[in-house]
């Protein structure tokens, strides 16, 4: 009877994946027929090989699971411009409660970029769309204010001359 203390080492059998061998192309063949020499096809009727049933104990090979899948975006999601608003103030709401932008905006679900080019239009438009008649106002008194200006310069110059001629600078 063997000692308790002593441990037998009991060998690990690990199996390795079998190898596809592929044919070695010709000497004379072409790169793409080398290439393609060297890549089995792989035949999809064929049934997986049924799990080993071994009751010895074997350290089994991890086998690769399916990785998840990466998230595929298809297509985009249109926001309205009132959930376009609602999630600009959503961020505006926790950057002023001193989470960084980057959060605030993952928070809200969309990206960075998204997020200023939506600052940037939310920043230009309102203008133009709310106060409709007050910024055509607003444009009637700068075209009034140039010609004014205008106006004004004119008459400088007028004046600036008969000083000139009074005064024999000119």
């Amino acid at each position: 009877m063997a000692d308790p203390q002593e441990v037998e080492a009991v060998p690990v059998v690990t199996e390795e994946p079998a190898k596809v061998e592929a044919p070695e192309p010709e000497q004379g063949a072409t790169r793409q027929k080398r290439a393609k020499a060297g890549k089995p096809k792989a035949d999809k009727t064929k049934a997986a090989p049924a799990p080993s049933t071994r009751k010895s104990k074997v350290k089994e090979i991890a086998k690769p699971t399916a990785a998840p899948a990466a998230v595929v975006h298809g297509k985009r999601k249109a926001y309205s411009e009132k959930e376009r608003t609602q999630k600009l103030t959503q961020i505006d709401r926790s950057v002023g409660r001193g989470e960084s932008i980057r959060n605030a905006v993952k928070q809200a679900g969309i990206s960075e970029q998204t997020y200023y080019h939506w600052k940037k239009a939310a920043t230009s438009a309102p203008a133009a769309a709310s106060m409709g008649g007050e910024l055509q106002n607003l444009l009637a008194l700068e075209k009034e204010n140039e010609r004014l200006k205008k106006q004004l310069a004119e008459q400088l110059r007028q004046e600036n001359a008969q000083l000139k001629r009074k005064l024999g600078l000119a």
